[in-house]
């Protein structure tokens, strides 16, 4: 048992007053952060309360620091507290919605692209599908899906309405964002903002696939993926070249000690068509030595391409590698 979870542990008994639960019942705790200086450890902690009073904060809050300062010897506590919020979202006992994460383990291999392609792609063969791009620092899906950037509405129950391209509804971060702002979190905002994607949008009750488009790598997103949706079923992306593949490895690794089913690998620009010849740019072997190495499959090789149909990023049905996404989605649906 590791840190976090000794921690997660020996909070599980304090009890929230205005539910009368435990937070262990109510899986509330939602973020355990360490930040250390000097050999001095401070706990940032994101947790769930049934009401937000000042009453309930003082008294969870007291009981959380007497816990990790006094019993476990840690020097500092930080708490963020939200609502419980576990009804009426996708995340709801009932609901069949399968989710499929988009990973790699570097930017820049198309990982996004490929997640909107695929999306798209499902959306074409009768499937309802929505997009969450988790990709927070990082975040592309709007622009991939060629989108306006503005500010999110919320209905009447102050739920947010997610913006729909190409017939999807999806939700970035960068709707909440001013154009062209960095995004400077640590840990716990970002946990906070996936909570919002997953609780706080109003998400069609007959979607059947969300696509997750995570980040690269092997940060506190994926954790906190792991923590939401743990039954995730991972697509990992790489290009054909070692570097890409070296670091997807990791990422599969990574996904796997998660305990996320790995659906396969998908090598993107693979290749390229040229005057009747098939040129491997970026080399060769990069998505078998994944897959080897995952004890799993190359479910596609999308090769490099422009759509034809004037759009930079999403592909029509009629072209090559439009073809290729149908195929990926058809294979997806069978394996999931």
């Amino acid at each position: 048992m590791n840190e976090r979870d000794n921690i997660k542990k020996a909070l599980s008994e304090v009890l929230d007053p205005s539910i009368d639960k435990t937070l262990g019942e109510s899986d509330a705790i939602r973020y355990i952060g360490i930040e250390e200086e000097d050999d001095k450890k401070t706990i940032i902690l994101i947790v769930g309360i049934g009401q937000e009073d000042d009453k309930t904060k003082q008294k969870v809050k007291r009981s959380i620091a007497k816990i990790l300062k006094i019993d476990m010897g840690y020097m500092g506590v930080k708490i963020e507290f939200e609502p419980l919020k576990k009804k009426d979202s996708i995340l709801d006992e009932g609901k069949k919605i399968k989710y499929i994460g988009v990973a790699s383990g570097k930017g820049g291999v198309g990982k996004s692209t490929v997640a909107a392609n695929l999306a798209v792609a499902l959306k074409r063969i009768g499937k309802k599908v929505g997009i969450i791009d988790a990709d927070i620092y990082g975040s592309s899906i709007p622009t991939i899906m060629d989108m306006e950037i503005t500010s999110p509405k919320a209905d009447e129950d102050e739920k947010i309405i997610p913006f729909v391209a190409h017939g999807i509804p999806l939700i970035s971060t960068e709707f909440f964002l001013k154009k062209d702002q960095p995004l400077m979190w640590r840990g716990p905002m970002l946990g906070k903002m996936l909570n919002h994607f997953f609780y706080d949008v109003k998400w069609d009750d007959d979607i059947e696939y969300i696509i997750v488009d995570l980040p690269p790598g092997t940060g506190d997103v994926a954790m906190d993926i792991q923590k939401l949706i743990p039954e995730c079923a991972m697509v990992i992306v790489t290009t054909p070249h070692p570097s890409a593949s070296h670091i997807a490895v990791k990422a599969g690794f990574a996904a796997r000690q998660l305990e996320h089913n790995i659906l396969g690998v998908v090598e993107n620009m693979s290749y390229l068509s040229h005057a009747g010849e098939t040129l491997n740019i970026f080399g060769e072997g990069g998505g078998d030595t994944v897959a080897d190495r995952l004890n799993t499959d190359v479910i596609s090789r999308i090769p490099i391409g422009q759509p034809k149909s004037g759009h930079h990023s999403i592909f029509d049905m009629s072209e090559e590698i439009g073809v290729s996404y149908l195929g990926l989605a058809n294979q997806l649906i069978q394996d999931v």
